[in-house]
């Protein structure tokens, strides 16, 4: 049986014909291969042992009368093995340019069967047995072009770090003191100006915390390595007074008589009371449209006062008051409430439900899905968050993790940070509902820090009005609305390798707030700091 190949050659695959196809005139010459080898044989012999000289060869005349010089043996054996080694190698794919190619070759040695099949056919068999294997849903998805991206990102990602990555773990924790490290230790140091100097490059910067990896590349070398430990869930740092107990959810609280996915009962459970007996989730696992977009809009209404609570003894001014002014001084307005903003609660299902873990109604239980990467941002805005897939409108991305810690540790912390000349990431305040809560004590006013111990979202940048992702309070473990979890979701559809954004809602002008205002770089049109300095 004889097939074809697109190198110009052919071949017979059972049989023992050797073929060989002269591509200028199109002639073919077929020659038995054992009589090929005792004809090289005997000439080789002969000519080494100075018997026998070369001679010019003999033309031979095909049927048609046309005349075609006989090859040396040694010629027409390179033209054999160029044939055999030719038809068990096929270009798969490549770059744009073809500096780089996949290529599949096949072991003649082994005596493969290997038939030039359809490549289509190939190729379309091949990607069903993925999407089985890896649970691909995109209809998109080609493994043809998804073979010829990583030619053309091999090429670009070998261009660019010119095979200098340094590929480091997170932390190194094992770390020696001075006096402890050895001579064999010192000359595998790797020293700190090598670093800033050259892109890094980290697999999994949670270190195997998250279900997903999540990468870290530094690519021009100018950042030093987040200092932090990862973690999964918030921690109490010390006062802060959080009730996690099943004694306090009622049974009004909960769905315990739910079954499988609540999503999928005739009708809503009890946990729909946060948001007016209707889920927050649509099925595929995104917030639903109208939820999310007067979500948005209450974020975007910031000088609405209808969304705002304004405490008539605001733990929060009381921090700065406290600290700033003595105690038998008049109170002034200076410190008087600045007001926060009411937001729309979901509430997912917990322990206490009869529902199971993949229920519809825990999305942000279940964690990170997206594949999200850490990245060395090129505007001077540090360390960035971009998405390497694209996200539809309402998709979770992440929860911001952090130590829970009250406004008077918070205060403190950002006291000696400022003396320090240290770094911190800017925390975010529990303060949602502070209206159903009445007077809280220092305990119960609280907020996130991630500077020590965080998650991806530390990472996360500001952007005025206009960012992709936003801030939704989740209650999970308590009705206390004094701790909740925040949730970041899409605002729109965002792109893959677009920077992910949250509007941190800062105002520049309150020279008094506790955290103060950094020099803001976002780049929006609506930047409330470049609008300030048009006042």
């Amino acid at each position: 049986m004889r097939e074809t190949l697109n190198f110009g050659t052919t071949r017979n695959v059972r049989g023992k014909k050797a073929a060989i196809v002269d591509q200028e005139n199109g002639a073919e010459i077929s020659i038995q291969r054992n009589v090929l080898e005792s004809h090289r044989n005997n000439h080789r012999e002969l000519l080494q042992n100075g018997s026998m000289k070369y001679e010019p060869p003999h033309a031979v005349t095909q049927s048609d009368g046309t005349k075609i010089p006989e090859s040396k043996p040694e010629d027409m054996e390179n033209k054999v093995a160029s044939s055999i080694s030719e038809s068990s190698q096929v270009d798969i794919a490549s770059s744009d340019n073809g500096e780089v190619k996949l290529t599949l070759v096949c072991d003649s040695s082994r005596k493969f069967d290997f038939r030039r099949l359809n490549e289509d056919a190939v190729l379309e068999v091949v990607e069903e047995k993925l999407r089985e294997r890896y649970g691909i849903t995109n209809p998109e998805f080609s493994i043809k072009n998804l073979m010829k991206e990583f030619c053309q990102y091999f090429l670009e990602v070998t261009r660019y770090f010119n095979n200098d990555v340094i590929l480091l773990p997170m932390y190194d924790r094992s770390k020696k003191s001075d006096s402890e490290v050895s001579p064999d230790d010192q000359k595998h140091e790797i020293p700190t100006n090598v670093i800033k100097k050259n892109p890094t490059f980290i697999e999994d910067m949670t270190c195997g915390e998250e279900r997903h990896p999540i990468s870290l590349v530094n690519e021009d070398g100018s950042l030093e390595l987040p200092k932090f430990f990862y973690i999964l869930k918030n921690t109490i740092y010390q006062n802060a007074y959080v009730n996690f107990s099943l004694a306090r959810i009622s049974d009004d609280n909960c769905c315990s008589n739910c079954f499988g996915d609540c999503l999928s009962e005739p009708a809503n459970c009890a946990c729909t009371r946060e948001t007016r007996g209707k889920f927050a989730y649509t099925a595929g696992g995104l917030l639903e449209e109208m939820f999310l977009d007067e979500c948005i809009a209450m974020n975007k209404s910031k000088t609405k006062k209808d969304y705002f609570y304004y405490c008539e003894n605001c733990p929060l001014e009381n921090v700065v008051e406290k600290k700033s002014l003595k105690k038998k001084r008049k109170r002034s307005n200076k410190y008087m409430c600045k007001g926060h903003l009411m937001r729309k609660f979901i509430k997912e299902c917990w322990t206490k439900c009869g529902c199971d873990r993949n229920c519809g109604n825990r999305v942000v239980q279940r964690g990170i899905t997206a594949k999200l990467q850490v990245f060395s941002t090129s505007e001077g805005k540090g360390w960035g968050v971009r998405t390497l897939q694209e996200l539809e409108k309402g998709t979770f991305v992440c929860e911001y993790i952090g130590e829970i810690v009250t406004n008077m540790e918070l205060y403190e912390r950002n006291e000696e940070r400022t003396t320090n000349d240290e770094r911190h990431t800017y925390p975010v305040l529990l303060d949602a509902d502070w209206a159903s809560e009445g007077h809280l004590k220092d305990e119960e006013a609280l907020c996130l820090d991630a500077t020590s111990f965080g998650n991806v979202a530390r990472f996360i940048n500001h952007r005025c009005y206009d960012a992709n992702l936003i801030e939704i309070p989740v209650e999970v473990e308590t009705p206390d609305h004094h701790y909740y979890h925040i949730a970041f979701f899409t605002t729109r559809k965002v792109k893959a390798n677009e920077e992910l954004t949250w509007d941190y809602g800062i105002d520049f002008d309150d020279e008094t707030h506790p955290i103060k205002a950094f020099e803001c770089k976002c780049g929006s049109h609506f930047c409330g700091m470049k609008n300030r300095s048009y006042r």
